[in-house]
């Protein structure tokens, strides 16, 4: 599985280092920052990529509370998450938040898009 994941964003990369040091090894971790080959790899433009965290397993690649819950689903530590977040009801209330969080930690790194190497072309 490979995570995509913006290390440029404070906040991402702070979580994102908690779930790195459980050491796992299904699991790649690949920054998206200024990353062509992440752009191929997801087929997703950098703006996409900057929005959520996107996850590939098995050829098919997820966004969002989706990416989270594979993310969880993977190491064992966090698979309460897993299980707890995959519920419908409570699965529905944790995308409609992760996308109003990641909407305004789009914005915070927005900065970043007006970097003439991390524009598409």
């Amino acid at each position: 599985m490979k995570v995509y994941y913006n290390a440029s964003c404070n906040i991402c990369r702070a979580e994102i280092n908690l779930y790195k040091k459980q050491n796992n090894k299904e699991i790649e971790w690949i920054d998206i920052t200024n990353n062509e080959l992440a752009k191929k790899e997801t087929k997703k433009d950098n703006k996409t990529l900057l929005r959520r965290l996107h996850v590939e397993e098995n050829g098919n690649v997820f966004g969002g509370a989706k990416a989270f819950l594979l993310v969880w689903k993977k190491i064992p530590k966090y698979k309460f998450l897993y299980n707890l977040f995959k519920l419908p009801i409570i699965f529905n209330l944790f995308s409609f938040t992760y996308e109003i969080i990641a909407f305004f930690l789009y914005l915070k790194n927005k900065k970043q898009l007006n970097n003439k190497l991390f524009k598409d072309k």
